[in-house]
């Protein structure tokens, strides 16, 4: 270290302060990073590894980046998974005496990253901070570009910490968490977060906990004296993941931070609750195969005109309301829009001139915002008049209330609007930014450099026509500033008042005492010129900056209006209706539709389901029929439109009253998770345990060949018995589909337990999926029929049906009563009598279709041979 030179002493004690940091450290015009940095960041960013004199005969790998580009370079690493400490100089190096002062002004992590190039501008960029022990749990979470912070909590056991825990990751999933040991003991939860969230991990000690009064660190960034004026009284989890946040974000951002205005707490039980499985089963914000938003429920629903009102949709999907009263508030706007499309329009066109304000404010707090960025900020509040007219011209009083509490920021718009001028450079600190007239001094400095280049242009024209010299001209640049510049052929016409400055191959240069007089004047008023227009940037960027409340107050309205705007758009071109909303438990919905299915199938051929389910005698519903029929595309469809419901959506239906659930659970497909050695069935046992475990009577649960994983009688025993378990403890909704015909026994023995099938035609040895929902079962599966469909080879086919006519033959399963061996109970004649009877005298003749009346033949013809076989 003593035979270090100076600078590289700087570096390694600025090292030495931030050790799990890759250290950009700033060397004129460039990022310059030594040894392992280095090493690492040249192979990330692959860019050209070199060597650097660090003292005696020491060399240090060295690699380097412009300081003006940097930005992309930064995020690379922090994209993958790297912090990166940006060591600045505090000082002007060409001022400076001796080694130019230099520290880390900031670090940047996946949770705290800023570049909006690299960001999805309609997704927000979270963080969270978690603090977890015996007793209960807290998380907090924060979007650095936009301000947003979030805060709630759980009481009770480490195992149920961690589900709550995992469904709000799956709801916010982070970029980066901060945990404490205790969170980090459980290696197979956090393996599991690795998988599906893979965020960036940092660990605190638990011991740190006791090192601060993070109640105190709260009320001072929130400039408040009680905790309760943010909601966060006696909630103990929350004050403390909370603390650590905000500690860490002070810690790496080293600024005020002024954008985080506002803590919100909530209860997750004020929400719809969506684990992370349902998440992904329904396909809400991405495709399960691509995973693109193209094919998702979002993707349908995102007609959103700005960047905030995207953001805030997800946040709706994510968090969808329980409350009648604030979904109808919603509904009504949704309605005001679609009864009023040129209003609609008018509102869209409008929106569309706005910028993304929420990061604009938190550049502006960042103090990393320039000029053009005020520009667009400008331009969006120039928007609101416009939006807040439209509204009150409406005649509607939702609009009118909504009208009345936009604030215009005429104040914030004029002082930009008087201030910067209308394209100003990127650049903030090279001049050229400010307008004339908004600062005197400012105004006499442009004066005297415009002077000073007509002083310049006399003075050419008066040495030409002195010396004779006609090529003669007046050249600048920054090392040498102003001189003449005369051609070797004309050197003898150099008169002796020219004072020799340079001497080039083709031509000589030359000052003067009068250019130098115009020199001092012309530079010293562009230089001061910059430094005033830099002061008066600044001066205005903090007064933008002091109205960040008033700001992200009308965002929030923008967003709203943005959303549901967006959902009148959905719903006037997809023909979509408004629900009505009870709180009985009913959920009876006619023609509905699958809103992401029915815009991929050509010709409008969709066939739309009517579905009912209630809290009685329809609780629980046993679907079966055939693969690719449509039975999953059902139960989703039902999980769909009551979630669009509940966010305030209009939904793909002919009419709909929607019972509002706390929760919807979805077990749909088979998967493995290899990674921590689970199988297909273990995963599909561990997914309906924790439906077993959270669900209420007031839950919508979809269910999807559960069971099939395993053994064909150890799978139907499972599956009986959850279905039992559902309909006489939970009583939850249920829509449960099964190719175990056999469980559709339990509608004679379960009261809430009803049959429904798919209808199908066949046409000899041909089969059409009609995708229709009717009640009814049926004993087929049509399994080999669609291998046949799916173009699997005759031979094969012909097979698979000898084998299943044998396997048929030699087992007939039956439960409780149904005969499994016909000479141990009813004899056969009796049996058969008894059964034929039965499924007659179930028939209306006055109601069903004909389908309906060919598959109960069907049905009836199957059986008789399956007797007639087993006699």
């Amino acid at each position: 270290m003593s035979n270090l030179t100076p600078m590289m002493k700087q570096y390694m004690k600025i090292k030495k302060k931030y050790p799990n940091t890759i250290v950009f450290f700033r060397l004129g015009d460039f990022y310059e990073m030594f040894f392992d940095d280095a090493i690492t960041a040249s192979k990330e960013l692959e860019i050209t590894l070199t060597q650097r004199d660090c003292g005696g005969d020491k060399k240090a790998p060295m690699c380097g980046v412009p300081h003006h580009v940097s930005d992309s370079y930064i995020s690379k690493l922090v994209e993958k998974g790297y912090k990166v400490a940006i060591c600045e100089q505090l000082e002007d190096p060409s001022v400076a005496k001796g080694l130019v002062k230099r520290d880390v002004i900031r670090i940047v992590t996946p949770g705290t990253i800023t570049d909006l190039n690299v960001l999805d501008e309609k997704s927000n960029n979270y963080l969270v901070s978690i603090y977890l022990d015996d007793i209960g749990i807290g998380i907090s979470y924060v979007d650095t570009t936009t301000g947003e912070m979030y805060t709630t909590e759980y009481i009770g056991n480490k195992e149920g910490s961690y589900a709550f825990v995992l469904d709000e990751l799956g709801k916010i999933y982070p970029s980066e968490i901060i945990v404490n040991n205790s969170f980090m003991q459980n290696k197979k939860f956090v393996r599991s977060i690795e998988t599906r969230i893979n965020p960036f991990i940092n660990l605190y000690d638990d011991n740190f906990i006791t090192q601060k009064d993070w109640e105190k660190l709260i009320l001072s960034h929130f400039n408040i004296n009680n905790l309760n004026i943010i909601g966060i009284k006696d909630k103990i989890y929350s004050i403390i993941s909370t603390g650590v946040l905000i500690d860490y974000l002070y810690d790496t951002q080293k600024s005020s931070l002024e954008h985080i205005t506002q803590l919100n707490y909530y209860e997750p039980k004020e929400y719809m609750i969506l684990d992370i499985n349902t998440r992904i089963n329904l396909e809400i914000h991405e495709t399960i195969r691509s995973r693109e938003k193209k094919g998702s429920l979002i993707g349908i629903l995102d007609k959103t005109s700005t960047a905030m009102g995207g953001r805030l949709l997800k946040k709706w999907l994510e968090q969808p309301l329980i409350n009648i009263n604030e979904i109808k508030k919603r509904q009504e706007i949704v309605e005001h829009f679609v009864d009023d499309i040129i209003l609609m329009d008018q509102v869209k066109n409008c929106l569309r001139g706005i910028y993304d304000l929420e990061r604009l404010v938190g550049k502006i707090s960042y103090g990393n915002c320039n000029a053009r960025d005020l520009v667009s900020l400008k331009i969006s509040i120039e928007k609101i008049p416009e939006l807040k007219n439209l509204l009150l011209q409406s005649g509607q009083k939702n609009f009118i209330e909504l009208a009345m509490i936009i604030d215009p920021m005429k104040d914030v718009y004029d002082l930009i609007d008087k201030s910067i001028i209308d394209n100003p450079p990127i650049s903030i600190k090279e001049g050229g930014l400010i307008k004339e007239g908004y600062n005197q001094d400012l105004d006499e400095l442009k004066r005297a450099s415009i002077d000073g280049k007509q002083w310049l242009a006399k003075l050419e024209s008066k040495e030409k026509e002195n010396t004779g010299i006609k090529n003669l001209r007046i050249g600048f640049n920054k090392k040498s500033g102003y001189f003449f510049e005369v051609t070797k052929s004309n050197l003898n016409l150099v008169p002796d008042y020219f004072i020799r400055k340079q001497t080039l191959t083709n031509s000589e240069r030359f000052i003067t005492k009068e250019l130098k007089e115009i020199e001092n004047k012309i530079i010293g008023a562009e230089d001061k010129m910059i430094e005033i227009e830099y002061m008066i940037f600044q001066d205005i960027r903090k007064r933008v900056k002091n109205e960040t409340y008033r700001i992200q107050k009308v965002s929030k309205l923008i967003s709203q209006i943005d959303v549901l705007n967006s959902f009148a758009q959905v719903a006037y071109e997809n023909n979509y209706i408004k629900p009505q909303l009870n709180d009985k438990g009913i959920i009876h919905i006619v023609e509905g539709r699958h809103p992401v299915v029915e815009k991929t199938i050509e010709n409008e051929m969709f066939v739309p389901n009517n579905t009912y389910l209630d809290m009685d005698s329809n609780r629980v519903q046993i679907i079966t029929g055939p693969n690719m029929a449509g039975k999953s595309t059902y139960m989703r469809q039902v999980a769909i439109i009551t979630l669009m419901a509940q966010i305030g959506s209009f939904i793909p239906a002919k009419e709909a009253n929607i019972g509002i659930v706390d929760r919807i659970f979805t077990r749909i497909g088979a998967s493995d998770n290899l990674s921590q050695g689970e199988s297909t069935f273990m995963v599909e046992m561990n997914e309906v345990s924790n439906i077993i475990k959270n669900a209420t009577k007031n839950s919508l649960i979809i269910l999807d060949e559960v069971g099939r994983g395993t053994s064909t009688y150890d799978g139907l025993s499972i599956a009986w018995a959850i279905v039992e378990y559902i309909a006489n403890e939970i009583k939850a909704k249920t829509l449960f589909a099964t190719h175990y015909h056999e469980l559709t026994e339990l509608e004679e023995k379960i009261e809430g337990i009803k049959n429904l099938t798919i209808l199908v035609e066949e046409r000899g040895e041909e089969i059409i999926f009609l995708r229709k929902i009717i009640e009814g079962s049926t004993n087929r599966s049509y399994g080999i029929e669609v291998a046949k469909l799916a173009g699997i080879n005759n031979k094969i086919i012909d097979r698979a049906n000898e084998v299943l006519h044998q396997i048929e033959k030699k087992h007939n399963f039956a439960i409780d009563q149904k005969p499994d061996k016909l000479d141990k109970q009813l004899s056969v004649d009796d049996y058969k009598k008894e059964y034929f009877i039965d499924k007659i005298n179930k028939i209306d003749v006055s109601k069903i279709t004909p389908i309906e009346a060919i598959n109960i033949l069907y049905d009836l013809s199957e059986e008789a041979k399956r007797l007639k076989e087993k006699a």
